[in-house]
């Protein structure tokens, strides 16, 4: 049993290494586009910056989720620490949005107005500096982008930054072969709306886990469907299924099952269902016995139970 925590502990410190990798180097890169935005005049190259925070904010809230994951649950967090990772994403997901509309009305007014001289040398240079930084970032993440999901919003985050580099580089060969000097104001519209795009599904996702929804992955229905689908399994109701955190799923459900089954073979069977489908490892799921008698009879017989236990004949803690 040691042996098995201790190698899950090891997964746990492998991506969490490469996301801070990727992080120190697009963090790094992030403040030489903007030192390189500010001496070239290059707004697209600003743009492009912007998006690189995007990236370094989902960077650290994977990262953060990996070490906050390690804390256990107290008697007032039931659940541990995993919503300040979702609280992090929703904050930083609005910081971008702002920085997202500053984008682009500094984009229109340099359209506007006299186009500002931009070195473009320095711009095409940097933004494929920006790049190979996403290239690698992208090839870091690879392995685990299939396994977490945090670490798939990053590899999202940097995919979307890679084609805004590109977007600088094109610009800047625009304005040095044809002087179309509006390429820079143009692009970095383009990667206005890709910053937006990425704020605006990270808020989304934020949001529905704060409110309790199920997560997008889960169909409620097909979940019911498969529980049927399980000998000995009439019925489920109030079924909810909800995320503690992104890639961390929960579910509680009342099973109407058989008269006569296994009880502890029937758990066994919905949990390894429920998690070899659909992932869910946290469950509490309610057996209830069915009633085989007609409706009449069977609710005469639960009244006459509930009197019982109002008189005391019943007594739970036997």
């Amino acid at each position: 049993m040691k042996e098995g925590r201790e190698h899950g502990h090891n997964n746990m410190r492998r991506p969490s290494r490469r996301i801070i990798m990727v992080l120190m180097l697009t963090a790094c890169y992030m403040i030489f586009e903007i030192i390189g935005g500010i001496l070239s005049h290059s707004l697209a190259l600003l743009a492009d910056a912007g998006h690189m925070l995007s990236d370094v904010a989902a960077l650290s809230i994977s990262w953060f989720a990996f070490m906050i994951a390690k804390r256990p649950p107290t008697k007032k967090a039931t659940y541990g620490y995993y919503r300040a990772e979702v609280i992090a994403a929703l904050f930083n997901g609005l910081i971008l949005l702002v920085v997202a509309c500053f984008i682009v009305k500094e984009a229109f007014v340099r359209l506007m107005e006299q186009p500002v001289q931009v070195a473009t040398g320095a711009m095409i240079g940097i933004g494929a500096g920006g790049l190979l930084i996403n290239i690698i970032g992208l090839a870091l993440l690879q392995r685990d982008k299939a396994k977490n999901i945090n670490i798939r919003s990053a590899w999202l985050h940097l995919l979307f930054d890679a084609l805004g580099s590109v977007v600088v580089v094109i610009s800047g060969f625009l304005i040095y072969l044809f002087n179309f000097s509006s390429a820079d104001a143009i692009g970095s519209i383009f990667i206005a709306i890709l910053v937006f795009y990425s704020a605006a599904n990270l808020i989304a996702e934020t949001v529905s886990v704060l409110m309790e929804r199920a997560p997008p992955h889960i169909d409620g229905d097909q979940v019911i469907n498969e529980l049927k689908a399980v000998k000995g399994i009439l019925d489920v109701h109030d079924l909810h299924i909800w995320s503690i955190t992104p890639g961390k799923e929960a579910l509680s459900a009342h099973v109407i099952v058989e008269d006569f089954v296994d009880y502890d073979l029937l758990q066994m069977a919905v949990h390894k269902l429920l998690f070899d489908k659909f992932g869910i490892e946290h469950l509490t799921i309610q057996l209830e016995k069915s009633c085989t008698l007609p409706d009449s009879a069977c609710e005469r017989l639960h009244q006459t139970n509930s009197q019982k236990f109002e008189r005391g004949d019943i007594n739970i803690k036997q």
